[in-house]
C-alpha cells in the first residue's frame, strides 16, 4: 500500500500546483511519472540477487526505508532534473517489493490458497489509492499559499510513514516459515510440510542454469510477458493521470480526490471477486483474467465515444478501467503456483516485471495535455 501511494504521489501533487512550482513544460511531467518504472526495471536484477542471497525480510525492510527517504528528498527537488534523478532512484528501491512478496506467498500457502491471498495483498493498491485520496482531501483544506507547499506536505507525510513502517518489515515480517519467530520448532515443520505438495520448491541460494533456460523458453512466461505489457499501459495512465482526467471533467480539487477513491474501491472489489472465483472454480484463472480485461476494454471504448456531456457515464467507465489489476495479479499467481523450481519462478518473475515496467513507462506518454479534456490518445492507450 505504501509503495503504491509513494510512487503515484505525483498524481495527487499535480492538483496542488506541482507542475507550476517546478516550472515543468511539455512532456516533463510524463517523464517524472514514468521514470520510477525505469528505476524499477534496472533494479530488478540487483534486488532479485539480494532477495535470493539474503533474507527477503531484511532486503524489503532496507529498501522500504530508502525509498521512503527518497520521497522525503523529493520535497527539496525544485527542478526537473533533480526530481527526475530522485524518482529513478526511488524506483530502484521499490523493485524489491512486489517480486519479493510474490515469491514469499508461494513459500507460505498451498497452491489452492495462493490466488485469493495474492489478490488480497495486491488489493492494497486500491486501499493505498483510497488512503492517498483522503490524505490529499485533507490537504486541500489548507490555504494554497501554505508554507511548506501543499505538495511538499504530502511528500513529508508519505515518506515519513514509509520509513517508520520499514522497521516493522525489517524486524517482524518472516520471509519463510522457518524464520517465523512466532512459531515453535514443530509449527515450523508443519508450515513447511503443508506447502510441500506445491512442488514449487523452497527458497535456496543455488542458481540452477537449467531452470533458467527452461524459464526463458517457457510458453507460459512468454504469454504472460505479452499480456502484462499490454495491461500495464492503461495502468500507467490511471496511476499517474487519473486526477487530471477526472478534474478536467469539471470537478473541484476536493471532489476530484474523493471521486478518484471510488475507482480504487472498484479495484479492491474486482480483485476480491477475481480471487474468490479462482479459489472456488477449478481452472478458472485465465478465464477470470480475460473477463476483467474485456470489461476494461469495453469501459475504455465507452469512455472514448460517449459525448462529453455524459460526465457521470464517462466517469463510471473510467472507474471500471481499474479492474485491469485482476489480469496482472493472475499472472503473479500463475508464477507462484504453476511453475516449479525456485530459479524458474525467479526468472519468470523477472520477465513479468520487465513487461510491467515497460508498459507502465509507456503509459504516461499516451496522455497529451494538449488533448484535454477528451484525451484521445490516452483513451486509445486504455483500449
Amino acid at each position: 500500500m505504501l509503495q503504491f501511494i509513494d510512487k503515484t504521489a505525483l498524481n495527487y501533487a499535480n492538483i496542488f500546483g506541482y507542475q507550476d512550482d517546478l516550472k515543468l513544460v511539455g512532456k516533463q511531467f510524463n517523464y517524472l511519472a514514468a521514470m520510477v518504472y525505469a528505476g524499477y526495471f534496472f533494479g530488478q536484477y540487483p534486488c532479485g540477487v539480494l532477495i535470493g542471497r539474503y533474507s527477503a525480510q531484511k532486503v524489503l525492510g532496507i529498501c522500504c526505508l530508502l525509498w521512503g527517504l527518497m520521497v522525503l528528498i523529493l520535497t527539496q527537488c525544485h527542478t526537473f532534473s533533480s526530481a527526475l534523478a530522485v524518482r529513478f532512484i526511488m524506483g530502484i528501491f521499490e523493485a524489491a517489493v512486489t517480486p519479493g512478496l510474490t515469491l514469499m506467498t508461494g513459500f507460505w500457502y498451498k497452491r489452492s490458497e495462493i490466488p485469493l491471498r495474492q489478490c488480497i495483498w495486491y488489493s492494497s493498491l486500491g486501499w493505498g489509492g483510497i488512503v492517498g485520496s483522503y490524505i490529499s482531501m485533507g490537504i486541500t483544506k489548507l490555504a494554497p499559499n501554505t508554507q511548506p507547499a501543499r505538495w511538499e506536505i504530502l511528500f513529508f507525510i508519505l515518506g515519513g510513514a514509509t520509513m517508520i513502517w520499514s522497521f516493522v518489515i525489517y524486524f517482524l515480517l518472516p520471509d519463510v516459515p522457518s524464520n517465523a519467530r512466532f512459531f515453535n520448532h514443530r509449527e515450523k515443520l508443519v508450515a513447511v510440510h503443508r506447502v510441500a505438495g506445491n512442488d514449487t520448491g523452497i527458497k535456496n541460494k543455488h542458481f540452477d542454469r537449467k531452470q533458467a533456460v527452461v524459464a526463458f523458453w517457457d510458453p507460459k512466461a512468454i504469454l504472460l510477458f505479452i499480456s502484462v505489457f499490454a495491461a500495464a499501459i492503461p495502468n500507467g495512465v490511471v496511476n499517474s493521470f487519473s486526477t487530471i482526467i477526472i478534474k478536467d471533467m469539471g470537478f473541484t480539487n476536493t471532489r476530484t480526490t474523493e471521486l478518484k477513491s471510488v475507482g480504487d474501491a472498484v479495484q479492491i472489489v474486482a480483485l476480491l471477486i477475481g480471487g474468490t472465483v479462482t479459489l472456488n472454480v477449478r481452472n478458472s484463472r485465465l478465464c477470470t483474467a480475460t473477463f476483467f480485461n474485456v470489461l476494461c476494454t469495453i469501459a475504455a471504448a465507452c469512455m472514448a465515444f460517449l459525448p462529453r456531456s455524459e460526465t457521470w457515464a464517462r466517469l463510471a467507465c473510467f472507474w471500471l478501467v481499474n479492474a485491469q489489476s485482476v489480469g496482472f495479479t493472475v499472472s503473479l499467481v500463475t508464477i507462484s503456483s504453476n511453475m516449479g523450481g525456485y530459479t524458474h519462478r525467479a526468472m519468470a518473475n523477472a520477465f513479468v516485471f520487465t513487461a510491467y515496467c515497460w508498459g507502465n513507462f509507456a503509459g504516461p506518454f499516451v496522455v497529451k495535455p494538449s488533448q484535454a479534456p477528451k484525451y484521445t490518445s490516452a483513451t486509445i492507450g486504455l483500449l
